[in-house]
């Protein structure tokens, strides 16, 4: 809900899940999410997404303003996509989906 007008913002409903890393996937499911739409961003265990460490200084922990600012109002799990476990739950993720955005070559 948009709090200034209780009016549902125009993806409220819609699920998004982000695999994607460094700008062009976060800033595009940046906008969904900015729209209402529950966004959920997947990351490699370990470091993360890439720009965590990148984009200009540090504002909270090791995630740097960039990172936090391309992927506000989303929610994130870590998964090992290598893995059978993490490829599981990852299917069980996409079922629950409505868009699913990539950017890997």
């Amino acid at each position: 809900m948009n709090a200034s007008n209780n009016n549902p913002l125009p993806l409220a409903g819609v699920r998004v899940l982000d695999v994607s890393q460094v700008m062009a996937g976060p800033y595009c499911c940046m906008l969904l999410a900015d729209l209402g739409a529950d966004v959920i961003k997947i990351e490699p265990p370990g470091t993360g997404d890439q720009t965590r460490g990148a984009m200009g200084f540090k504002m909270k922990g090791s995630d740097s303003m960039g990172f936090l600012n391309m992927n506000r109002n989303k929610r994130s799990v870590t998964l090992n996509l290598k893995t059978a476990a993490g490829k599981k739950v990852f299917f069980e993720l996409v079922k629950t989906a409505d868009i699913l955005v990539e950017n890997y070559r």
